[in-house]
C-alpha cells in the first residue's frame, strides 16, 4: 500500500501539471470503487485547480466550490498523460485539463477512493485523523500525553491515525530501528528522551523517503512512470536474518497486529 512518503511523492509530481489549470471535466470509468465515485465528481466542468495537499494519505484537490478527496488504496496510482492516450482495463478516474493533459487513476483491486467535500472539517475521512508527523504538533510532548494509558505494543501503536497519521508499516518498523526501540516495547513505558528520539527519527525517515521519492514496493509508481529509491537505504524491514547494517546481528521478525514487523535484537531495547 502506497505510504505517506508515496502519496507525498506523487502530489509534488502532480501539483506542477495541474494547479492553476482548467479542469474541463472528469472521466469515470468505474464508479464503484472503495465506495462510489461521488457523483459531484461526475459534474465538473470549466474549473480552475487552485491548489493540490496532501492530508496524511489523501490528496486533496482544490476547486472553487469544493475538495476531490482522493485515497489510493492498496493498488492505486495517478500519473500525468496526454490527453489522447488510450485507457486500459484498470484506468478507472480521468480528469481531463485544458492543457492537453489528464491525471488518470489506475487501481487493479479497487479499494482507493474519489469523493466530494465542501468542507474538509466535516469530511468523515479526515475529521478524526492525529497531527501530520512532520508537523510541530507532533513532538514527544504530544506522545507522551497520549501513551499514558496505553499498554499496546509501541509498533502497532504508532500505526494508529489517531495518534499521528502516515506512520506505516515500513516506517514504524525503521523508526523504531533509528530510535534504538523495541518494537514490543508497551507504548506507556517510553521515557521522555526516548519520546524525544522516536519523533525526531518518524520525521527523519519519512523526510528522507520523500526526498528519495517513496518506497518501491509491489506496484508503487511515481506520477512519471519512475519508481521510488528509498528501498535501497531499508535498515530492517524486509530483512529478516540478513546482517544489521549497525552490528551485525541477524534481523529478526515478527507480526504486530497481522502485520510484519522487523528489528534488531541487540540495537533495539
Amino acid at each position: 500500500m502506497p505510504e505517506l512518503p508515496e502519496v507525498e511523492t506523487s502530489r509534488r509530481g502532480i501539483a506542477p501539471h495541474i494547479v492553476g489549470e482548467t479542469l474541463l471535466h472528469a472521466v469515470v470509468r468505474h464508479p464503484q470503487l472503495r465506495w462510489p465515485v461521488s457523483e459531484e465528481i461526475y459534474q465538473l466542468s470549466d474549473e480552475t485547480v487552485l491548489s493540490l495537499e496532501r492530508r496524511a494519505k489523501y490528496l486533496l484537490l482544490e476547486l472553487k466550490h469544493g475538495w476531490i478527496i482522493i485515497h489510493l488504496g492498496m493498488s492505486g496510482r495517478l500519473r500525468i498523460l496526454s490527453e489522447d492516450t488510450p485507457p486500459e482495463k484498470h484506468d478507472h478516474v480521468d480528469l481531463v485539463f485544458s492543457n492537453g493533459k489528464t491525471l488518470r487513476y489506475t487501481d487493479p483491486r479497487r479499494f482507493g477512493a474519489w469523493l466530494w467535500e465542501t468542507d474538509l472539517t466535516q469530511s468523515r475521512v479526515l475529521r478524526h485523523l492525529g497531527p501530520e508527523p512532520l508537523s510541530e504538533a507532533f513532538n514527544a510532548e504530544w506522545l507522551i500525553q497520549k501513551s499514558v494509558t496505553k499498554k499496546i505494543a509501541i509498533k502497532p501503536w504508532l500505526m494508529d491515525n489517531k495518534l499521528v497519521v502516515g506512520v506505516g508499516n515500513i516506517y514504524a518498523s525503521e523508526s523504531l530501528f533509528q530510535a534504538g526501540i523495541h518494537p514490543d516495547r508497551p507504548a506507556n513505558g517510553l521515557s521522555h528522551l526516548e519520546s524525544e528520539r522516536l519523533v525526531a527519527s518518524i520525521k527523519a525517515v519519512l523526510q528522507r523517503s520523500i526526498e528519495q521519492g517513496g518506497t518501491t514496493l509491489r506496484d508503487f509508481l511515481q506520477s512519471d512512470g519512475k519508481p521510488g529509491y528509498f528501498t535501497q537505504q531499508l535498515n530492517v524491514y524486509g530483512r529478516a536474518g540478513e546482517p544489521c547494517l549497525h552490528c551485525g546481528t541477524p534481523i529478526m521478525s515478527g507480526r504486530h497486529a497481522q502485520r510484519s514487523t522487523y528489528w534488531c535484537p541487540s540495537c533495539q531495547h
